[in-house]
C-alpha cells in the first residue's frame, strides 16, 4: 500500500457532495501520514536505515514510477497525495448542468461524491451564481459528472452517496415505477462499478444491481458514541428502552436492543395509504399503539431518515404521553425538508423530545445551530471504507459493528465502575 504520491485513488465531488467529501479527503490525509509514518518506524528498524534515508528511498521509488520526470515536493520529507481532482461545475440558465474535470484521472480509481438533499445555497459558475438544488438537480449532476469520468478514462467508478435517491420509491403500491431501481439501472449503464450508501431504507434496493456491487455502511456505532455521553447505557442509573417507531424499523432497533442488551418496544400505527402527506402538519395515521412499556425510562428510538418529521413528531409525542422521561431519537440521514426544524423546535419547548442524533452525510447548516441536535461524524467511516475499496480489503469489520458497540458497552461500564471506586475512596 503506497503512502506518498503517487497515488490512483482520486475523488471528484459534485457541488452538493463538497462539503462531505473534503471531510472524508481530512480523514484520508491524516490516515496515510499515520499508516507511513507506522511504516516508516517498522522498516527503518528492520533494515537498519535511518528515517531520513528511508523517507528518501520511498520518494525515489515514487518519482521513477510516476509518469511526469519527478513528482512535486522536497524529497527528503513525507509527501501527501493529493486526492482531490479539480472539476468545473456549470450551470445554464435553463437548468442544464455541465462537469469539466480539471485534472486527468485516466487510469485511477474515482470516488464521485454526491449529496443529493444538500438544499442549502451553492455556489456555481465559479461563484458568479448562487443557488439552492433540488433533489432532481443533485441527481442528473451526478450523472453529468459520472459521464465526463468515464469518457475521461477512469479505470474503476464508485459513487458516494450517504442518501440514495428515490430511496422511498423501492416499491410498487400500484401503477408507479420503481424509480430506486432505475437509477441503479442508469448508474450501471454509465459504467459505475460500485456504491457506497448510508443505511439504505430498503434492502430490496440491493437487488436492483446486476453488475455493481453496493456497499450499505451503518452509523450505529458514531451513533451510540454520541448516545453515551448523554444517557446512561448501563441502565443503572436510569432505565433506557428502545422503541421501534413503526414496523419497518423493527430490524434497525432489535439491532440497537440486542447491542445494548435493552429492551425493545414498538410503535404501531394503523395508516390509510390512500393520504399522501405534504408536511409535517398533516397525516395517514388513523390510531396509534404502544407494544412495550416507556414509563419511567428513557425512550430511544432509530430510523434511516428524516423528511418533514411529522411522524416522529407524533410519535415522540405519544411516548411522552405513556410516561418516558426523556425521548431520544437517532436519525442516520436527517434531511429536515420543509419547516419541519421550526416544527422540532416547538416541540421541543413543550418538553416533548429531549435530544436529535443524525450524522453529517446530509449538510445542513441550520440544524447545527440547535440546542436539541446532535451531529456525529461519520466522515471517517467512508474514510477507511475507501481505502479498503481501493486496496481491495475486507469490508467485514466496517459493515458489522457489534464488536466495536460492545466495546463501547464496556467502556461505559468500566468508566462508570472507575468513578465509583474513586468516589469510595
Amino acid at each position: 500500500m503506497p503512502y506518498t504520491e503517487p497515488t490512483s485513488l482520486a475523488i471528484v465531488a459534485c457541488p452538493g457532495g463538497e462539503a462531505f467529501a473534503n471531510e472524508v479527503i481530512t480523514h484520508l490525509k491524516h490516515m496515510y501520514k499515520h499508516r507511513f509514518t507506522l511504516k516508516n518506524d517498522v522498516i527503518s528498524k528492520r533494515y537498519g536505515l535511518s528515517k531520513e534515508e528511508l523517507v528518501q528511498r520511498i520518494n525515489l521509488q515514487n518519482d521513477l514510477q510516476t509518469s511526469d520526470l519527478c513528482i512535486r515536493g522536497t524529497t527528503d520529507k513525507y509527501r501527501p497525495p493529493v486526492f482531490k481532482v479539480n472539476a468545473r461545475f456549470t450551470y445554464f440558465a435553463n437548468g442544464e448542468v455541465k462537469t469539466e474535470l480539471l485534472d486527468t484521472v485516466r487510469g485511477k480509481d474515482v470516488f464521485i461524491f454526491q449529496d443529493v438533499e444538500n438544499h442549502e445555497v451553492l455556489s456555481l459558475n465559479g461563484g458568479a451564481n448562487k443557488i439552492k438544488m433540488t433533489v432532481n438537480d443533485h441527481v442528473m449532476s451526478l450523472l453529468v459528472t459520472i459521464d465526463a469520468v468515464r469518457i475521461a478514462g477512469a479505470e474503476k467508478i464508485t459513487l458516494v452517496v450517504p442518501a440514495y435517491p428515490y430511496a422511498r420509491q423501492h416499491k410498487r403500491k400500484g401503477r408507479e415505477g420503481l424509480t430506486a431501481s432505475l437509477l441503479g439501472h442508469i448508474y450501471e449503464m454509465q459504467g459505475v462499478d460500485r456504491i457506497i450508501t448510508l443505511d439504505l431504507h430498503s434492502r430490496e434496493i440491493v437487488n436492483a444491481f446486476s453488475s455493481a456491487n453496493l456497499d450499505n455502511l451503518h452509523a450505529s456505532y458514531q451513533i451510540i458514541r454520541e448516545l453515551s455521553k448523554i444517557v446512561d447505557l448501563s441502565g443503572k442509573s436510569e432505565d433506557i428502552v428502545i422503541v421501534s417507531p413503526d414496523t419497518g424499523a423493527i430490524d434497525r432497533n432489535k439491532f440497537y436492543a440486542s447491542g445494548l442488551k435493552l429492551p425493545l418496544a414498538m410503535i404501531y400505527k394503523e395508516r390509510d395509504y390512500s393520504i399522501v402527506t405534504q408536511d409535517a402538519h398533516s397525516t395517514n395515521i388513523k390510531s396509534v399503539k404502544l407494544l412495550g412499556d416507556v414509563k419511567g425510562k428513557v425512550a430511544f428510538l432509530a430510523d434511516d431518515m428524516l423528511g418533514t418529521g411529522g411522524t416522529l413528531l407524533k410519535a415522540m409525542e405519544f411516548l411522552k404521553e405513556q410516561g418516558a422521561t426523556k425521548v431520544i431519537c437517532a436519525i442516520s440521514l436527517p434531511f429536515f425538508t420543509g419547516n419541519a426544524i421550526e416544527l422540532f423546535d416547538e416541540a421541543y419547548k413543550r418538553g416533548q423530545f429531549y435530544r436529535i442524533i443524525g450524522t453529517n452525510a446530509v449538510y445542513h447548516e441550520e440544524l447545527l445551530k440547535r440546542e436539541w441536535y446532535i451531529s456525529t461524524d461519520v466522515s471517517g467511516l467512508f474514510a477507511n471504507v475507501i481505502t479498503r475499496i481501493h486496496y481491495n480489503q475486507s469490508l467485514s469489520e466496517l459493515l458489522d459493528n457489534r464488536n466495536i458497540i460492545e466495546k463501547v458497552v464496556k467502556q461505559n461500564e468500566n468508566a462508570e465502575k472507575t468513578d465509583k471506586d474513586a468516589a469510595s475512596k
